[in-house]
């Protein structure tokens, strides 16, 4: 058993947390405040009636704050053949973000959020509600519309690396 001490507390809760597998997502938006897309597991379902996500983003980089301002995101799941997209929108390369989203292609459906034409699904929120907890920005968004499924397998993130569960 791990005891958490404070002063070691954020590297003993990170390396637990890296054996949580998770849908790996890119939540992306677009509005007045400008573009934006992140690489994310930290999504969830909050309730089916009416319908909302949860999205958390790291406060620390200033450049997420574009999504409250914008009022809107895309939660894009991905699928094993958006993994290059992911790690581009993780930071790898250090790409700007023109660069980034010229890795996929893109659409809308009804709030602006750039919704990846090729996820496994897309919801597109509305922001209800944001709020700061400890280093992370929590999102949530009502959703107001849903992409057409596309069939392939999920990608998924744990122990710091990329993986594949197939549908079937």
């Amino acid at each position: 058993m791990l005891t958490i001490q404070n002063d070691t507390a954020s590297d003993a809760y990170r390396e637990a947390m890296s054996h949580f597998a998770s849908a790996v997502c890119l939540v992306t938006t677009d509005g007045a405040a400008g573009r934006r897309g992140v690489t994310v597991t930290a999504v969830c379902s909050v309730s089916d009636n009416p319908p909302t996500l949860l999205v958390c983003l790291n406060h620390a980089n200033a450049a997420n704050a574009v999504f409250e301002e914008n009022g809107v995101f895309a939660v894009n799941v991905l699928a094993e053949r958006n993994e290059r997209v992911a790690r581009a929108f993780a930071g790898e390369g250090k790409l700007e973000v023109a660069e980034r989203f010229a890795r996929g292609r893109w659409r809308t459906l009804r709030t602006g959020a750039p919704v990846l034409e090729d996820a496994l699904v897309a919801f597109d929120c509305r922001v209800e509600d944001s709020r700061v907890v400890a280093t992370h920005r929590v999102l949530m968004g009502r959703v107001v519309a849903v992409s057409e499924p596309v069939a392939g397998s999920s990608l998924l993130y744990r122990a710091r690396r990329y993986h594949f569960l197939s549908a079937q």
